[in-house]
């Protein structure tokens, strides 16, 4: 979605459509974001669909973190942080994510659900890869 270099800003539609279809078109890939409007085509290739829901506060927290951290330097950001894109992150979209996001997430996912997965943390996405890996090469010895 990101054009990344001396100025950030955002790829236009047609080349972040064409970069998704490139990425589906491979072998594996991982898609990450909330782009779920636009990344529809990924959720018909994917073999698994993990949607990361941590609690509000938590995201809070992280938000807040990240705010501090690049303001302070330690973490690069995409664009200049302001007391008014915390306020706008904390309490217009991490408090809307719940209520309309994560409900259009569902919605748009659901020709999908059995290939989708609800986790509270990245460790859960762990220990359902390594999971698989383990059942595959179980399989492979009992072939």
């Amino acid at each position: 979605m990101w054009e990344r270099g001396e100025v950030q800003r955002k790829f236009p539609p047609e080349t972040r459509d064409r970069l998704l279809r490139e990425a589906v078109g491979t072998e594996s890939w991982i898609i990450e974001g909330v782009h779920h409007k636009w990344g529809q085509e990924s959720f018909e290739h994917a073999d698994v669909i993990f949607i990361i829901s941590p609690n509000r506060l938590v995201r809070d927290a992280r938000i807040l973190r990240r705010f501090v951290r690049t303001r302070l330097g330690l973490e690069p950001a995409n664009y200049k942080q302001s007391l008014g894109n915390l306020r706008m992150m904390l309490l217009e979209w991490n408090k809307g994510f719940d209520r309309v996001s994560m409900n259009e997430i569902m919605g748009l996912t659901q020709p999908y659900a059995f290939k989708r997965i609800i986790v509270k943390k990245n460790e859960e996405i762990v220990k359902y890869i390594q999971n698989k890996d383990m059942a595959s090469k179980l399989a492979k010895k009992i072939q």
